[in-house]
């Protein structure tokens, strides 16, 4: 299992990190016996698993749930925890209550997205023994302000706010940061400047690593294809084949056989 300090020695050795968000037990057991780096239970579940719109719906009480069960299912894994909206927004003190909560669930770092407003928070925590993974460019969690779910960085003035962000959130002691859906160039200044690990969706080749949603890249959504996205498997069409061939050998009687019977 990757520890805390394994993550600044990889990109030292040039070592790409690969992170796949996870949400349950089930799939936590699959990729425990993988070759994938670290898990995020991301608050993307919100989404994947719960049907909603955007990540705000997801709690500190949900993340932490979700959290346990991937633990459970992996604990073999380096296991990053989303903080969820507004979280971290309600003061230092209830704010560190609700994120320890995500590391008894087990968790061994928590991710916050944004730099601003934040920073006292990181340091605080990474005082309090908290790793603390930082998440800059598109941050889901803002959706509202940004005016939709689109690239960020592409211009003079948010491109240096992001830099600025970025070595902002290295000096509060985030231990990796995650760059969603930025020019590839941007990423790559970034890269070069940070001794600690960039992690890229959306963010071109040159980060130190990169994450996809699990659902996303088994092509479990139907009508999802962003330009970032690679899909591995065609999930859909597998699943959903297995289910009807299920039924069809259950309306025909071919299940259960006598083999299959007590």
């Amino acid at each position: 299992m990757l520890r805390i300090q394994d993550f600044a020695q990889k990109k030292i050795k040039g070592e790409k990190i690969s992170m796949v968000t996870c949400y349950d037990y089930s799939f936590a057991r699959i990729l425990s016996d993988s070759e994938v780096d670290c898990l995020l239970v991301g608050d993307s579940l919100a989404m994947t698993m719960h049907g909603h719109s955007t990540t705000l719906p997801a709690t500190i009480a949900m993340m932490a749930l979700h959290t346990a069960a991937v633990v459970r299912g992996a604990s073999n894994k380096f296991i990053i925890a989303d903080v969820p909206f507004l979280a971290n927004r309600k003061g230092l003190t209830a704010s560190v209550t609700g994120i320890g909560k995500l590391m008894q669930a087990g968790a061994h770092a928590v991710k916050i997205e944004g730099a601003k407003g934040n920073i006292e928070l990181i340091s605080h925590l990474v005082d309090s023994g908290i790793p603390v993974m930082g998440h800059l460019g598109l941050t889901p969690q803002s959706v509202n302000t940004l005016g939709g779910f689109r690239v960020q960085g592409k211009n003079p003035k948010e491109h240096e706010q992001i830099f600025k962000d970025a070595l902002a959130m290295e000096q509060a002691g985030c231990f990796a940061l995650v760059l969603e859906c930025i020019p590839a160039s941007l990423a790559k200044e970034i890269s070069a400047a940070l001794k600690i690990p960039t992690i890229g969706i959306g963010a071109g080749s040159a980060a130190d690593g990169q994450v996809l949603v699990l659902q996303d890249m088994l092509g479990m959504g139907k009508d999802f294809h962003p330009k970032f996205l690679r899909t591995y498997l065609k999930g859909f069409d597998l699943i959903k084949d297995a289910f009807n061939h299920y039924h069809r050998e259950v309306t025909t009687g071919e299940f259960p056989s006598e083999k299959e019977s007590y």
